[in-house]
């Protein structure tokens, strides 16, 4: 539901461009990676009838957001250049934007020329930045300028090195106090929508991604929107013995847990089956 003329708490809405989207139920957001080399779908959306088909049936199945990334971030991800990262976004949202208007757009990138860039051309109303800010020093700034919702996200290293270094001292409050200093430089910097990713995966092992599943209403601290990527993801897989392609109903059984320690936005794969468990928990919760 959208409104432009109602208030609504902080944790409960984003700000798109002056209309207020209300958050006090759970949405999906949709992936569309347009990379080569992503973990799971890499190369399958690469022209444009593969993109837009993808975003037509994300967008029927029921996508609040569809979060564009040209840049894998998969451990070990091949490094591209800020240009190719910009030629691979605009091939893909100028078709988008021209058939889609009014659907609310993402860009997964940690580069503020980026960033900048599909704002001011194509009009995208939120940025994912899997850094935190951290890999580019001009990022915040640059998010506040452009007045647009970011997502912030707790990674350790970089998409190359992130799987190194899975040493905490607490999990959890270690987890914790960096998104609370990340969100300070944000708030700092004048970013006003704040969405708090606590990492799934990046430089986490699997019983780590587990223990903060368990603790995900933890960073309800923060009392901004929490977003969890989960989807296919090794903890998944890894745990079940079998592959990505076949992790769909692990991936649908972990996203539930999710929901119900407090996630707001989840970030998936398979927008229809989702949604179905959306449905499903909404039913369960009006007899509780």
């Amino acid at each position: 539901m959208v409104s432009k003329d109602t208030y609504f708490s902080p944790k409960q809405t984003l700000n798109f461009n002056g209309t207020l989207f209300e958050l006090s139920s759970p949405v999906v957001m949709g992936i569309l990676n347009i990379t080569p080399d992503s973990f799971f779908d890499g190369g399958r959306y690469l022209d444009e009838k593969q993109i837009m088909e993808r975003c037509k049936n994300m967008l029927s199945d029921g996508a609040t957001i569809i979060d564009i990334g040209a840049y894998s971030s998969r451990p070990g991800a091949t490094d591209i250049s800020t240009e190719e990262e910009q030629e691979r976004l605009a091939q893909a949202l100028q078709p988008i934007r021209k058939s889609f208007p009014d659907a609310i757009i993402s860009v997964d990138t940690f580069r503020a020329d980026v960033a900048r860039f599909v704002v001011q051309e194509f009009n995208v109303n939120m940025i994912n930045d899997i850094s935190a800010g951290e890999l580019d020093p001009d990022m915040l700034e640059t998010v506040a300028s452009c007045n647009v919702p970011y997502i912030l996200m707790h990674m350790k290293g970089t998409p190359q090195t992130m799987q190194q270094n899975t040493n905490y001292d607490n999990l959890i409050n270690d987890i914790i106090r960096y998104l609370a200093q990340r969100i300070n430089l944000a708030v700092q910097a004048g970013i006003k929508d704040i969405i708090v990713d606590p990492g799934f995966g990046f430089g986490k092992t699997i019983e780590q991604n587990f223990k903060l599943l368990a603790n995900l209403g933890d960073f309800n601290i923060f009392q901004r929107p929490i977003l969890v990527g989960l989807s296919r993801k090794s903890t998944v897989y890894k745990t079940l013995g079998t592959t990505p392609e076949n992790a769909l109903n692990g991936t649908l059984a972990l996203e539930t847990i999710a929901l119900l320690n407090g996630a707001n936005i989840l970030r998936v794969h398979d927008v229809k089956e989702t949604m179905e468990v959306l449905k499903l928990l909404d039913a369960y919760k009006q007899v509780k």
